[in-house]
């Protein structure tokens, strides 16, 4: 049996020529990143982890897909509970935007969101609860290094928004 069949076939070296250009907003994260992540409590209570977050393009190049963890596998067990999950991401030229999809089996969820450039971030929005809007925001990106935070808004008027998760990465040379 060959264990390793379904990877081979999911990843891919590089961006298909006909999508290249198109999925560059993700493709500039391919590889891999240490990351230092805070998550907020509501009452404002943090809780600081190292994670790794790995980036590569997959589906014969029509996608750009990552796995997330926190904390970093290396660290397993010295922290709880932990995440691990999986987006995938892919232009779709009807909405002219990404579509992601995140699934994060450890707590049983899956988040779809819409992204676009907006000035000098990347935005994904999506509504996981009746009148509530959930921004993933990628911003001050470098080759490098590049920020991440997770910002929750009750009243889906950008008034009452929280943030829940910030994130900020540097790319890997350990990896």
């Amino acid at each position: 049996m060959d264990t390793h069949s379904m990877i081979d076939a999911l990843q891919a070296s590089g961006p298909h020529p006909e999508l290249a250009e198109d999925l560059k907003l993700f493709g500039q994260f391919v590889g891999a990143w240490d990351v230092d992540v805070t998550n907020i409590a509501a009452d404002g209570t943090k809780q600081e982890l190292k994670g790794e977050w790995h980036f590569g393009w997959a589906l014969e190049g029509r996608a750009i897909m990552d796995v997330w963890i926190a904390p970093r596998r290396s660290l397993r067990g010295q922290a709880d509970p932990y995440e691990y999950g999986a987006t995938l991401r892919f232009f779709d030229p009807t909405i002219q935007a990404c579509r992601s999809t995140w699934i994060g089996p450890v707590r049983r969820l899956v988040r779809a969101f819409i992204a676009r450039q907006v000035q000098d971030e990347i935005i994904l929005e999506g509504s996981f609860a009746q009148g509530c809007l959930t921004h993933w925001i990628f911003s001050q990106i470098t080759a490098t290094s590049f920020h991440w935070r997770n910002m929750d808004n009750s009243a889906g008027d950008g008034r009452s928004a929280h943030t829940s998760v910030m994130i900020s990465s540097e790319r890997s040379s350990a990896w």
